[in-house]
C-alpha cells in the first residue's frame, strides 16, 4: 500500500552508479577553497589546531584598523605594503573598503585642484 521509496539519509552510501568516475583537476575546485592562498589555509589550520578564532585578532592590537585609518598618505602606504595573498576574505573586504575611501578622498582633492585652476583668470595671476 505504501510503496514510496525510503528517503536517503546523508550517512547512507551513495550508489556507485550515480557518482561519475571523472577525475577533477585541482584548479577546478569551486568556492572558497579556490579563493584562499596557501598562506591563508596554513594560517587557518594553525588557528584551528591552537583553538583560536579563525580571524587574526593580533593585527587589531597593533594599530588602527584599515577601516578606522583616515584617508591620506599613511593609508595609501599601508594599502601598498599589504600582501593581498595573505588576507582572509574578511580582511580583503576591509582592504577594498579602505581603498575605496582613499580613492574618494583623492578624487575630492583632484576636483578641488581643478576648481582652483579653472577659477584663475586667463591672463593674470591667481587672486591672493
Amino acid at each position: 500500500m505504501n510503496n514510496r521509496p525510503k528517503p536517503r539519509v546523508s550517512s547512507d552510501p551513495v550508489p556507485s552508479e550515480s557518482v561519475p568516475s571523472v577525475a577533477v583537476p585541482p584548479d577546478a575546485v569551486p568556492g572558497v577553497l579556490k579563493a584562499m592562498s596557501p598562506g591563508v589555509v596554513d594560517f587557518l589550520f594553525r588557528q584551528l589546531v591552537a583553538g583560536e578564532p579563525a580571524e587574526d585578532m593580533q593585527w587589531r592590537r597593533e594599530g588602527a584598523a584599515l577601516s578606522a585609518q583616515a584617508p591620506g598618505a599613511e593609508l595609501a602606504r599601508r594599502l601598498a605594503e599589504t600582501d593581498l595573498e595573505a588576507l582572509t576574505p574578511g580582511e580583503l573586504f576591509h582592504y577594498v573598503r579602505a581603498a575605496q575611501r582613499l580613492a574618494a578622498w583623492a578624487e575630492a582633492l583632484r576636483e578641488e585642484a581643478v576648481g582652483r585652476y579653472c577659477d584663475v583668470p586667463a591672463g593674470g595671476a591667481a587672486p591672493a
